[in-house]
């Protein structure tokens, strides 16, 4: 078992923080965005950055100006910028249910709004304010954005430069689009191969990839972790993974070298490599998790 943060010393974390260098983990709550500071997979300070509820929250990055941390909620968008102090403030007023960055550095997200609106958001240079909103398409319930896909009660959709594309299965809950598309719906876990391939065939809540070849899924309560394998993305690619606490797993994603996890009672629990970390966070209702290079 990983140890607990409590086991790690000040000055073990000290040491570490100067040579892994900071990336923060905003978590979406149904009580505001929680901030944790991760040094690799030691686990810093954690505190409340926005306290309106939010249902999504993704990083915008860009080349110009800091890097966004940008939040879905029920009144609209939310933005901050990251860094020390980030202040969280509303720019639009459009119910939102999700937001999906791309790896590139553009400023530029893909948000799907309560009503089934697909837009792509630019935001201003070196600011938090937005520059321009375009309607791409539309979907019938849209519950995840990740990558350049879009989960919906109808299944996944592929976003285009002038429109969006239903690219098959129904009922999706998650997507992962960085690299291999990978799908959570009620049914089942699928990688597109030839065709969407099944992985396996129970219900599968949560998905997320690095665009590297590592992938995490919750399926049927498991958590499973791709393998890596040579690019193969077949069942005999992924494996449970043993969390460090009894709780199951309900926000995924990535940093540059760590994995992190976020389960129904409030635990982030984060791998670098060797083996899982965990801290109470406290916060139940994850909704999603997204991580910013700090420094």
């Amino acid at each position: 078992m990983a140890p607990a943060e409590d086991d790690i010393s000040i000055d073990e974390k000290r040491v570490y923080a100067g040579s892994a260098g900071r990336t923060d983990a905003y978590v979406a709550t149904g009580t505001g965005i929680v901030r944790v500071s991760l040094s690799a997979d030691k686990i810093g300070a954690f505190d409340m950055v926005a306290r309106d509820p939010a249902r999504d929250v993704a990083v915008c990055a860009r080349d110009e100006g800091a890097d966004l941390v940008v939040a879905a909620t029920a009144d609209g968008l939310s933005v901050g910028a990251v860094g020390d102090d980030p202040a969280f403030e509303p720019v639009d007023d459009e119910p939102t249910v999700a937001v999906g960055g791309r790896r590139a550095r553009n400023g530029t997200l893909v948000v799907a709004r309560e009503g089934g609106a697909i837009e792509r958001v630019v935001f201003e240079a070196g600011k938090t304010a937005i520059a321009s909103t375009t309607q791409i398409g539309s979907v019938a319930e849209p519950r995840a954005v990740d990558g350049g896909l879009v989960a919906s009660a109808e299944g996944v959709y592929r976003v285009g430069e002038n429109g969006v594309t239903d690219v098959g299965l129904d009922d999706a809950r998650d997507v992962a689009g960085s690299g291999m598309p990978l799908a959570a719906i009620g049914a089942g876990f699928y990688w597109l191969g030839n065709g969407w391939m099944t992985v396996r065939e129970a219900a599968t809540d949560a998905v997320a990839a690095d665009g590297d070849g590592h992938a995490m899924a919750v399926v049927d309560s498991d958590l499973l972790v791709h393998a890596g394998a040579g690019g193969e993305w077949g069942e005999e690619t992924w494996a449970v993974a043993d969390l460090p606490v009894d709780e199951t797993a309900v926000a995924l994603g990535y940093g540059p070298g760590i994995s992190v996890v976020v389960t129904d009672a409030g635990t982030l629990c984060v791998d670098a490599g060797d083996g899982w970390r965990h801290q109470v966070v406290g916060v139940r209702d994850a909704a999603g998790v997204a991580l910013a290079v700090v420094e």
